[in-house]
């Protein structure tokens, strides 16, 4: 079960992955969240910055769908002046609005990222689904209410995890 949990990259923001090394490695496609990960969870409008960013991944030649837990309007009114393809009410970590996703840019497994803030639903849910999973650290130090409780257990997660690694180190 941990292990589920564990992803296979660490980045410190979205801005920090490579993308020209994903699209070497045949990643076609990124599944990214979007509260704490794109933008601040309180944030409705996309900074300068992230427009550059979705500029460049369009460059590389990548395709990219947005999948929230989050609502409709929060989703929408976000995604829709982008142009970015969306999925809200995604049930993360449920699997199948990560493979819905995937079959909307008409990719398989090994062709997309899944990129997100949280290990319990971002991580989780895209490594249940098959997918590679990114973890890029929160860009908000605070988080909505529901967030705040996955927080909590993500960090008892992290300190197992951080416990079997120095075990398994020292043997």
């Amino acid at each position: 079960m941990l292990g589920a949990m564990v992803p296979d990259q660490f980045a410190e923001s979205i801005y920090e992955i490579n993308l020209k090394e994903l699209k070497d490695r045949g990643v076609k496609g990124v599944i990214t969240d979007l509260d704490n990960t794109l933008v601040e969870w309180d944030r409705a409008d996309v900074t300068p910055e992230l427009l550059d960013w979705i500029e460049m991944v369009h460059q590389e030649g990548l395709k990219l769908t947005i999948v929230s837990n989050n609502t409709k309007k929060r989703v929408s009114t976000f995604s829709e002046p982008t142009g970015v393809a969306f999925i809200h009410s995604a049930k993360k970590p449920l699997t199948r609005a990560f493979k819905r996703a995937m079959r909307e840019m008409g990719l398989q497994k090994n062709e997309v990222v899944v990129v997100g803030d949280q290990l319990l639903t971002d991580v989780f849910g895209g490594n249940r689904g098959g997918f590679y999973t990114i973890l890029v650290v929160p860009v908000s130090e605070t988080d909505g209410w529901m967030t705040k409780a996955n927080r909590k257990v993500e960090q008892m997660v992290m300190r197992k995890l951080e416990r079997r690694k120095r075990h398994h180190g020292s043997e």
